[in-house]
């Protein structure tokens, strides 16, 4: 009865909003809110336990045929064309080892108190963000898309007030839930909504912005990355230039023997934006390149980051 109250407790704090959740209440609903349950449930696991269980979950899912995993595979043999078979194996392994981390770390952010959350972080550099924000024009923090990206944004958004870029989920139930569940640590700005950004930063406030993924479109261009042409978002540069923001590079890390996670922030990327805006996402690419060789398994590998091909290259990941 106390776990129930304590439940109901938590999902209230989620769900405190204006626009009701009954909505929600068909039967195409009820596995969702079945696994919004066991979230909270498991959620109540100590930390270390959390972490065995996310690396037994990850290690299952790693030997289990699929798009996903095949899709890694491709991923690591393309940057890391110097490692051996084996060796390629052997980080893939490691790699959905952390996936599963990263799946019990969401339930972490999602339904842990604040205060569990804050003594797993180790911040440093936060004072780099404080030089950017008194030049009074915001700062952009800018984070690849690693495993850790999750509980990487809520740790920082204890210590940083921050607004965070939010891509919507396709599950309508999931996605109120989850946006909920994120604006308890920070409010969040659709992403690709650069006027509201803008206003964040107009108002002298830091924006998370996360620019790594595969993008098609009117404001992207082929960079490098591990040397081969990605197509990649040049906004970051784009929003600098636009609002005068400074850019702060953030890496977030999770540290061994399950004892929390490094936030470090370096300082205010020098002379950027530059005269090529080419040159500026190349620059970023290689920044996170640097830091993904660091801690390789930490990165989002399972995502398509070469699905957009120059014309006339062939496809690598196949239909």
């Amino acid at each position: 009865m106390v776990e129930c109250v304590g439940f109901k407790r938590s999902l209230t704090i989620v769900t405190n909003t204006s626009s009701s959740l009954s909505r929600f209440i068909a039967p195409r609903y009820w596995p969702t809110w079945a696994g919004i349950g066991a979230s909270w449930c498991i959620a109540r696991l100590p930390y270390a336990w959390l972490m065995h269980v996310g690396r037994a979950l990850g290690g299952i899912l790693g030997v289990l045929p699929g798009h996903r995993r095949r899709v890694a595979s491709v991923n690591l043999a393309l940057c890391f064309p110097e490692l051996t078979e084996p060796q390629r194996h052997f980080l893939l392994k490691r790699h959905f080892q952390s996936l599963g981390m990263s799946l019990m770390e969401t339930v972490l952010c999602w339904w842990a108190d604040p205060v569990r959350l804050r003594g797993l972080a180790k911040m440093e550099g936060v004072e780099h963000l404080d030089e950017a924000l008194k030049k009074g024009r915001g700062a952009i923090l800018l984070m690849a898309h690693f495993t850790t990206v999750e509980i990487g944004t809520t740790l920082l958004s204890m210590h940083v007030p921050l607004r965070a870029t939010y891509r919507p989920h396709k599950n309508p139930l999931f996605d109120e839930v989850m946006r909920r569940a994120r604006q308890r640590h920070a409010p969040v700005i659709p992403h690709g909504n650069i006027r509201a950004m803008l206003r964040v930063l107009k108002d002298n406030k830091p924006v998370w912005y996360s620019p790594d993924q595969n993008y098609a479109g009117k404001h992207s261009t082929f960079s490098p990355f591990f040397g081969i042409p990605a197509a990649t978002m040049t906004a970051t540069a784009e929003l600098a230039r636009l609002s005068g923001a400074p850019v702060i590079p953030v890496f977030p890390e999770r540290l061994p023997g399950d004892v929390g996670y490094r936030i470090t922030l370096a300082p205010a990327l020098e002379n950027f934006p530059g005269s090529d805006i080419g040159h500026d996402t190349a620059r970023i690419n290689a920044l996170f390149e640097e830091q993904i060789r660091r801690i390789p398994e930490q990165y989002l590998w399972v995502h398509r980051r070469f699905k957009t091909r120059p014309v006339g290259e062939k496809t690598f990941y196949g239909r």
